[in-house]
């Protein structure tokens, strides 16, 4: 499957922002899709997933409460909303999709399939 991610910008801090993911494949449903980012200087992390059955969401601790994730299987696409920005939510966000166990769905070694990833940038 092939995935593509959009919608990252320079935003101030505080202000809000919604990254996309775009899937090719109907079936994007059977895969569990996670958002990962990448800073500067930093390791790659997990942001947030979203099971491929039902709609239990996980995310870090670091964005709770002001990050979501929800899907439209209709529409192939998964979405972040950012609220609440923070200059070191700064990062390449990337989307991923597994088909590996739900216990796995915060680390990024079991997804299979990645985006490209978006450019989100918080000013302060």
């Amino acid at each position: 499957v092939q995935l593509q991610a959009s919608g990252g910008g320079l935003v101030q801090a505080g202000e809000s922002l919604r990254v996309s993911c775009v899937a090719s494949e109907r079936t994007f449903g059977n895969y569990h899709v996670g958002w990962f980012r990448l800073a500067p200087g930093n390791e790659r992390e997990f942001v947030a997933a979203i099971r491929r059955i039902g709609s239990n969401t996980y995310y870090a601790d670091s964005v709770k409460g002001r990050f979501a994730i929800s899907r439209d299987n209709a529409k192939n696409t998964v979405y972040l909303q950012m609220n609440s920005l923070k200059p070191e939510d700064t990062a390449v966000y990337y989307c991923a999709a597994s088909q590996g166990v739900l216990s796995t769905i915060r680390d990024s070694k079991y997804y299979r399939y990645w985006g490209r990833g978006t450019l989100v940038t918080v000013s302060s």
